[in-house]
């Protein structure tokens, strides 16, 4: 044994407190961007199916909602419309009226200090359920597009949006918003893209709680192909030209290996999206008894910020911070 030479790793693993001192990725509350979902009525506080925990809220339950948030710590939240009329051209995305114009106008009246973060896309206003204009034969128009989520952009803006998070995945959206924020004067208010946003599973219960669902065909022509990594970097270089302020890579835990090359290649703050169908999973396994649910979700969390999340867009937001806190 005297003459046996390796190195001891365990010496550094042997107490919590040793652990905690040589901990190289930390989560922090501020870390957290929490979804909400917002509907057209009073007194609505409804429980998405999907995602047990997660709710649409009407505009008059936003004081008690918005209270809870603030009083955990949680500095960010992005808000998602979901509209009673539906049509064409998804006229409610960027109606000076619209849902999320209205409630972000109550929440800035009332908060003023919560980053308000608006997403910026069609889907959940048109009628069927498309990201973008759509030609007879289902073709989604890219370039007709830009103009109306220039003009949704704006709207959002006017009403008082910190940020703008255009998702909709069109070629050039981010150089039509900023051009269109700029030319109305709302050249500060930085634009958070979803630059890598794949065509994926995960988005499941989303829709449920956006009742966002495409009524024919699917939106692969649009968002990318999960088998490819380099035209994320394609994608997300674009975005960097055309003036995005954040990167956005969603979804999250299946695509790590991404987050890490965006953060590697951009100096950008990178935005990771834990999206519903990560969610609803880990909340399923949970209600069963099959998993530790704060283990599970805290290391999940902490793997994101590891592979180089700045942010993190999640439904867990809320039960993080009080883990954290504890």
């Amino acid at each position: 044994m005297k003459d046996l030479h390796f190195t001891r790793h365990r010496r550094l693993r042997q107490s919590a407190n040793m652990r905690a001192i040589v901990r190289e990725t930390h989560l922090h509350v501020e870390d957290f961007i929490y979804p909400l979902f917002i509907v057209e009525g009073q007194n609505i506080k409804q429980q998405v199916q999907s995602m047990p925990g997660v709710y649409q809220l009407s505009i008059d339950q936003l004081e008690t909602e918005i209270e809870e948030i603030i009083s955990l710590g949680i500095k960010s939240i992005i808000l998602f419309g979901v509209p009673i009329e539906k049509d064409e051209l998804g006229i409610g995305a960027y109606h000076n009226h619209g849902i999320v114009q209205e409630a972000t106008r109550f929440i800035k009246k009332h908060f003023p200090d919560i980053i308000v973060v608006a997403d910026t896309c069609l889907c959940e206003y048109t009628s069927h359920g498309h990201c973008g204009v759509v030609e007879k034969g289902g073709k989604v128009l890219n370039d007709p597009s830009l103009d109306l989520l220039a003009k949704t952009a704006v709207s959002q803006a006017e009403a008082g949006a910190d940020i703008i998070a255009p998702s909709n995945m069109m070629d050039g959206f981010v150089a039509a918003i900023r051009a269109g924020l700029d030319e109305a004067g709302f050249e500060d208010v930085p634009i958070m893209s979803y630059a890598v946003k794949y065509a994926s599973a995960f988005y499941g219960p989303f829709r449920d709680a956006a009742d966002s669902t495409p009524q024919f065909g699917d939106r692969k022509t649009y968002q990318m192909d999960p088998a490819n990594r380099l035209e994320a970097m394609r994608e997300a270089e674009s975005d960097v030209l055309e003036g995005a302020d954040f990167l956005i890579v969603k979804p999250g835990m299946p695509y790590l290996d991404i987050v890490r090359d965006v953060k590697n290649n951009f100096n950008l703050p990178v935005v990771v999206y834990n999206v519903s169908g990560e969610y609803s999973l880990i909340k399923a396994a949970a209600q069963n008894g099959w998993i530790d649910e704060k283990g599970v979700v805290m290391e999940m969390l902490t793997s994101m910020k590891r592979a180089g999340a700045d942010l993190i867009i999640t439904y867990f937001a809320k039960d993080a911070a009080r883990w954290l806190a504890e």
